[in-house]
């Protein structure tokens, strides 16, 4: 959810009843300021991909300073942050694709732990999510366990909880509301697409720039872009720098056939583009 879960979604979540993360994802520090700015004085949390705290070491004390309710931290080891974050008030969410991460996580004191089935969307590994889930349960009890991936409606909330869980996370449905960030065009295309309509690769992250870990792929729309260098990755590398100008360039007007989308197999149930708070309502209706 980075760059899509800003401030304004963040405190819309919180104040319908849920508990709203700012997507941090690679940490850019001035984008972060601005977006505490737009989420006021309301409850929140911000979320970070692990590893790029250890390139920005200031960057968690920066951010510890606006008193988040919660840092959730994901792919990596969380241990090197759990002091400041415990002295800062803040509570521990992280977010794991296997048993053994989440015993790690155990371990060095979450406060919740996340367990992520390939279902989602964005970055994740290979484990589904109704397996995952009940072993991550039984494996931390009594921590609190939330579910994610896939989860776009009440029944895969009230599945979740039947599996053990103690919450759930949801982004992609989240990400097809009023108040996330992103081009309409991708909001539009969120509302058009399937589950189906989603693959796993490598891809996006080698025209970002990005060197993620080979355990983790990222889930998003198949498009035209992704047809073309599915499986041609290393020559996509070696015309790293013009593939780069062009994929910015259609990255900045919205062009969905370009663009790396990040989203779940959750689409099925996604028709519109609600508010937050009815999402909220929407998941977790009155009995």
């Amino acid at each position: 959810m980075a760059f899509v879960a800003g401030g304004r979604l963040a405190a819309a979540v919180s104040d319908a009843g849920g508990l709203g993360f700012i997507g941090g994802g690679y940490g850019d520090a001035e984008w972060l300021e601005q977006e505490f700015q737009e989420a006021g004085a309301t409850r929140i949390g911000v979320g970070f991909i692990t590893w790029t705290l250890a390139r920005q070491p200031t960057l968690l004390d920066e951010i510890l300073k606006h008193k988040p309710a919660a840092i959730w931290l994901s792919f990596g080891d969380p241990e090197p942050y759990v002091q400041s974050i415990r002295s800062a008030g803040a509570l521990l969410v992280c977010q794991v694709q296997t048993v053994a991460d989440a015993l790690r996580a155990k371990t060095v004191g979450a406060n919740v732990i996340v367990a992520q089935g390939t279902e989602a969307g964005g970055h994740g590994a290979d484990r589904a999510l109704f397996t995952l889930l009940p072993a991550v349960v039984d494996a931390v009890a009594p921590v609190p366990v939330a579910a994610a991936g896939g989860i776009a409606e009440a029944r895969g909330v009230q599945a979740a909880f039947a599996l053990g869980a103690s919450g759930v996370a949801v982004g992609t449905r989240f990400f097809a509301t009023q108040e996330a960030l992103g081009h309409p065009n991708v909001k539009q295309v969120l509302v058009e697409k399937t589950g189906a309509d989603t693959v796993r690769s490598r891809v996006f992250d080698h025209i970002r720039g990005y060197d993620w870990p080979q355990l983790y792929t990222g889930r998003t729309l198949h498009n035209d872009f992704l047809k073309r260098w599915q499986g041609r990755e290393s020559e996509l590398t070696a015309n790293l720098v013009k593939e780069q100008q062009c994929y910015q360039a259609a990255a900045m007007v919205g062009d969905t056939n370009t663009m790396a989308i990040f989203a779940g197999e959750g689409l099925d149930f996604i028709h519109d583009l609600p508010s937050a708070a009815e999402v909220v309502a929407r998941l977790f209706p009155n009995p």
